[in-house]
């Protein structure tokens, strides 16, 4: 079968790891920045054609079938919907947009289109988040009580300098540019959030960013399952962990480690979990590192849908509920945090 031809708007850090695995998959056609130099870097590892504007690049290839969007935060809706409408398969870094106004529009923008729009949730193929989450809908944990996530990294001052990264109009906010992967998490395990409350604040990058830099949340789902959320970028020097604990009728089960890589406690009801295989290793951008590198497995899944129709494995629907659960914690960080 003739590999999928890709092309992929921004070229920054992340674009380096979904050309990747598109050179691995599929057939990298041209990728485009407003900075030239980056498209051009990229361009000639890869041996594609590269453009200054989107506009340029999305008129000029037709033999392209899907657009990986890599921009930053406050492009993706932006670049999306302009891909869809030139009649292309759209592959969204996370998170999907940063209103959800924006994500209704992509969403349209795909069903008019008739094409699809993948959101990239590269957690929910880790090995222990893929087994807890499994063991929860065949019932093994009885009725789930609560749930717990925290999420304790580290950004220093140089990660946000000469960047996009920490502006309210490009970055969004921590939740947003840094968990939004946990976020989506509570709502796959535990469905979708009712109501909010919110604490935040800026503790060690004021004048650096432009939102906040910690976060305690308490969260009640329409389940009946309360939880809490637990966040920071100032954990000294380095990041500490990444996790999220259950306590169940029938279990409690902590899946930890930096990146939710680690089955770190379980004490369940006649069952144990036994032998999951190892997980990848995070994305290593140099001074930092973030979640775990699992962009294969979204490209495996894109590929299965469209070539052979299997299922998605994160719809857009589900990128847009991420967003609507951050927006509501923001709003309440607004209310409580005048």
């Amino acid at each position: 079968m003739e590999k999928i031809k890709f092309a992929i708007i921004g070229c920054g850090r992340i674009a380096q790891r979904h050309a990747e695995h598109i050179h691995a998959f599929g057939s990298l056609i041209a990728v485009c920045d407003i900075v030239e130099e980056k498209a051009k870097q990229l361009s000639e590892k890869y041996h594609c054609k590269w453009y200054a504007s989107a506009e340029e690049m999305l008129s000029n290839e037709k033999m392209i079938q899907v657009v990986s969007v890599c921009s930053p935060n406050g492009l993706h809706a932006k670049h999306s919907i302009q891909s869809l409408q030139a009649g292309f398969h759209v592959l969204v870094e996370k998170p999907m947009a940063l209103t959800v106004y924006d994500c209704g529009e992509m969403i349209k923008a795909a069903e008019k289109a008739n094409r699809r729009l993948f959101a990239i949730k590269q957690n929910r193929f880790n090995p222990p988040v893929a087994a807890v989450k499994d063991a929860i809908d065949k019932g093994i944990f009885g009725r789930i009580y609560s749930i717990q996530l925290s999420c304790f990294w580290n950004r220093n001052k140089d990660y946000y300098e000469n960047s996009w990264k920490g502006t309210k109009t490009l970055d969004g906010g921590t939740l947003f540019t840094q968990f939004s992967h946990f976020i989506d998490l509570l709502y796959w395990m535990m469905g979708d959030v009712k109501r909010a409350y919110a604490l935040t604040g800026n503790f060690a990058h004021e004048g650096i960013i432009e939102f906040e830099d910690t976060g305690a949340i308490a969260l009640e789902f329409y389940s009946g399952v309360i939880g809490t959320i637990n966040y920071t970028v100032n954990s000294y020097k380095k990041n500490m962990e990444g996790s999220l604990t259950i306590f169940a009728e029938k279990g409690t089960v902590k899946i930890g480690g930096q990146y939710l890589n680690e089955l770190e406690y379980q004490c369940i009801e006649d069952f144990e979990f036994k032998d999951l295989p190892e997980g990848k290793g995070p994305n290593n951008y140099g001074n930092y590192v973030g979640s775990m590198s699992n962009h294969d497995k979204v490209y495996q899944n894109l590929i299965d849908v469209l070539q052979n129709g299997t299922s998605i494995s994160t719809n857009s629907f589900e990128g847009l509920k991420t967003v609507e659960i951050i927006d509501k914690i923001y709003q309440s960080a607004k209310q409580l945090n005048p």
